[in-house]
């Protein structure tokens, strides 16, 4: 059964949690990928500590994300949060298929 919350209880929308542990993660682990990748010789471990920090942060923040479930705390999205979502997610595409593309302008007009 959902606990209503009280009105001094802040609510969150759905994913606030997943996606801020998804962030300290990726902090937190990002520079593990350099000393293994010096210790093997092997640059493709260097991959290795913002993979291992995007995993932690899913598993702890959707642990925090159904306590705050459990308690009647998390709230659906609301219109304007999924549009703005949307936006944010094809620039983010845009983003990196403009960065694919400009790295391989730059890396095949070198040689």
């Amino acid at each position: 059964m959902k606990k209503k919350p009280n009105k001094d209880q802040k609510t969150y929308p759905e994913g606030h949690f997943v996606g801020m542990w998804m962030g300290i993660g990726m902090a937190i682990f990002s520079g593990m990928g350099i000393p293994i990748s010096i210790a093997t010789g092997n640059n493709t471990f260097i991959a290795i500590g913002p993979a291992i920090g995007v995993a932690f942060g899913i598993a702890v923040g959707q642990s925090v994300e159904n306590t705050y479930k459990k308690a009647g705390r998390i709230r659906p999205l609301t219109v304007k949060e999924k549009r703005t979502r949307k936006i944010l997610l094809i620039g983010g595409i845009v983003a990196l298929l403009l960065g694919v593309l400009a790295f391989t302008l730059i890396y095949f007009n070198r040689f």
